[in-house]
């Protein structure tokens, strides 16, 4: 009697690695159904990212606007605006401003408007933030959250892509869940923003930037959602595990961010603006583009320690 075929195996043997249907939930089960009366929502996967309409950002931005503004990015995770031509700094401050107060990345140039940083890349000043992560987590109050709008793109390439947190954290195993379960890990911006500064530089930003420790499963400050929460150029080890242990684990769950699945990807026009929940998400600029030039304007908004 011929034996069946064995099944096949992928080529790297990783838990993450499986076949067919994953858990895709938009929100937490017991969440509201939202409705928008002044906002045109287009999803672009069933899960995460929507491109809003009937909105232009550099008008006043009402209490009720405000409001599914901010429903629609609980909603999406990360949501997008086309054309908002005449958009100014100080636009830019008032549309964070529905979230937060503004914060800056000590690490990121100044641009001219206090509170936003111009990332301009060209082939003298090549984009480096081709990793997936969160913003900030290396700070005690992680950024809540990203307003980025296009000055100048290149006319292909340059795409930004997210990755929703809560997705990856639902699609663990339930093995790994327990296993991570009131596990805390370490954060440090040191392997990554020092590995271009002299000791010096690194000692001086040192005395306001220590090491923090946040839980690798967080709860959603807003939404109470469970979210993975761990990063590959700032999480540098989980408190309480082996070296071998923890290579083992963060390779697991630093991966995840990498599953398509969970992901949306947007192309970037001039004039075109995205907002999104930092500790919902992970993101990665595509670096395809060199050496043409890039110009970017962000404002991060201040957080609150994540529990």
């Amino acid at each position: 009697m011929a034996m069946p075929a064995p099944t096949p195996r992928p080529v790297l043997d990783k838990p993450l690695l499986h076949y067919g249907r994953r858990v895709l939930e938009r929100t937490a089960p017991d969440a509201p159904s939202a409705e928008y009366r002044l906002l045109g929502v287009r999803p672009l996967t069933p899960h995460i990212g929507a491109e809003i309409s009937g909105v232009d950002l550099t008008g006043r931005i009402g209490e009720e606007l405000a409001a599914e503004l901010r429903q629609a990015l609980l909603e999406w995770k990360v949501i997008f605006f086309r054309d908002q031509r005449g958009f100014t700094p100080e636009h830019h401050l008032a549309l964070a401003g529905v979230w937060g107060e503004p914060e800056a990345n000590p690490f990121f140039p100044r641009g001219e408007t206090a509170g936003v940083s111009r990332l301009a890349k060209d082939a003298m000043a090549v984009g480096q933030e081709n990793i997936w992560h969160s913003d900030h987590s290396f700070m005690a109050a992680p950024a809540l959250g990203s307003v980025l709008r296009a000055v100048e793109v290149p006319p292909e390439g340059g795409d930004t892509m997210w990755a929703d947190m809560g997705a990856a954290y639902d699609n663990l195993s339930e093995e790994t869940k327990a296993r991570v379960e009131g596990l805390t890990a370490v954060h440090d911006w040191v392997p990554s923003w020092g590995a271009v500064m002299t000791e010096e530089q690194i000692a001086r930003f040192r005395r306001t930037l220590p090491p923090v420790e946040h839980p690798v499963v967080v709860r959603h400050p807003r939404t109470g959602r469970k979210l993975l929460y761990v990063n590959e150029p700032f999480t540098t080890r989980i408190v309480g595990l082996s070296d071998e242990e923890n290579r083992e684990l963060l390779d697991t769950l630093v991966l995840q961010a990498r599953i398509p699945e969970y992901q949306v990807r947007f192309r970037w026009q001039p004039d075109s603006i995205a907002i999104w929940d930092n500790i919902a998400v992970q993101h990665y600029a595509i670096n395809d583009y060199y050496p043409r030039r890039r110009v970017m304007e962000r404002i991060a908004i201040a957080g609150v320690p994540l529990s």
